[in-house]
């Protein structure tokens, strides 16, 4: 089943008016949904859209809630979500880390007290928009035992890279555990296996079964041991620098609220060799694209290469989605 965009952003929208939501925050939101399942990333987008209302309704998301600023430190900011649209408050704090890396060359902005960000890439492809370098990641609940343990310790915590190039930005897009929770999800509503191993199973095994994984929370770390320690590390630098909660203490909660987040935008315009610098990325990607690839069929390319034709293709086509879950937010 296909859905037109403009109809996937209205019906968001729609929604998001009738919780309450101010009509300009409400276009941004449904906006940033919708452009999440635009570019194929529905775990993040339409089908992450029903958990987003029912936080709202539980009250863990404050519609009305705006990030404040609580202190400078050279380039380096730090606010408080005030436990706001987590979509909303990461677009602002991307926003606002740009303004400072055009004044600054770098700018940084640690978020505390925020809430699930939604698509992570959206945040980096902003940031690649106005010619800035984009780093940015989050810390979550402990979903992801760290390496050799049993219990879920650390979070999957998400990273982005953007770096702007012509009008195909290098987008790399990673949790710290080999699939991300959305992306299990997915594959377990569709019933199908994932194509490697993912974790553990309710006997400790390892295993590709998606529903057996999401049971018992036991996901394996991108690189074993050097995921569970790049976890670790994201955790404590966005919680230090926000002042905020890390992993443990937001696992102490009975739901994902109130992670910490930094988001870093570099502005390539200010250095003198803008142009050199496109010349060598371009360079490095046409050797990338000269890689013998093992199926002939499936050419080597880089991060974020096939957005931008499955993009165009469900502009064209409209965008797939779930029926089941498409039929449940019409009913909202």
């Amino acid at each position: 089943m296909r859905v037109d965009y403009e109809v996937l952003e209205t019906e968001f929208e729609r929604i998001l008016e009738k919780h309450a939501m101010e009509r300009e925050d409400s276009k941004l939101c449904a906006t940033l949904f919708a452009q999440a399942s635009l570019d194929g990333v529905s775990s993040h987008g339409l089908n992450r859209f029903p958990v987003f209302i029912d936080y709202i309704e539980k009250g863990l998301v404050d519609v009305h809630a705006k990030a404040t600023l609580l202190g400078r430190f050279g380039c380096l900011e730090r606010w408080d979500g005030n436990a706001g649209p987590g979509n909303l408050n990461a677009y602002a704090s991307m926003t606002r880390a740009i303004a400072l890396a055009k004044e600054n060359t770098i700018g940084c902005v640690a978020l505390a007290n925020t809430n699930h960000w939604m698509r992570a890439g959206s945040y980096g492809l902003l940031a690649a928009q106005q010619d800035c370098i984009g780093i940015l990641w989050t810390n979550t609940i402990p979903n992801m035992p760290p390496w050799g343990g049993l219990e879920a310790k650390l979070g999957n915590n998400p990273v982005v890279f953007a770096i702007p190039h012509a009008d195909s930005p290098i987008l790399v897009d990673i949790a710290m555990s080999l699939f991300s929770y959305g992306k299990m999800e997915n594959y377990a509503r569709e019933k199908k296996d994932l194509p490697f191993d993912g974790g553990f199973d309710t006997k400790g095994g390892i295993s590709k079964d998606p529903a057996e994984i999401l049971q018992t929370q036991r996901t394996l770390p991108i690189g074993f041991w050097k995921g569970s320690g790049l976890s670790l590390a994201l955790d404590l630098i966005a919680a230090s620098l926000s002042g905020g909660l890390t992993t443990y203490e937001v696992g102490k909660a009975p739901a994902e609220a109130s992670v910490s987040q930094l988001f870093v935008a570099i502005s390539l315009a200010n250095l003198p060799d803008r142009e050199a610098i496109e010349a060598k990325i371009t360079a490095t990607l046409d050797d990338l694209h000269a890689t013998r690839p093992i199926d002939a069929q499936h050419p080597v390319h880089f991060p974020g290469e096939g957005m931008k034709k499955i993009r165009e293709e469900n502009l064209e086509k409209g965008i797939p989605v779930d029926e089941v879950i498409w039929k449940r937010v019409c009913a909202m």
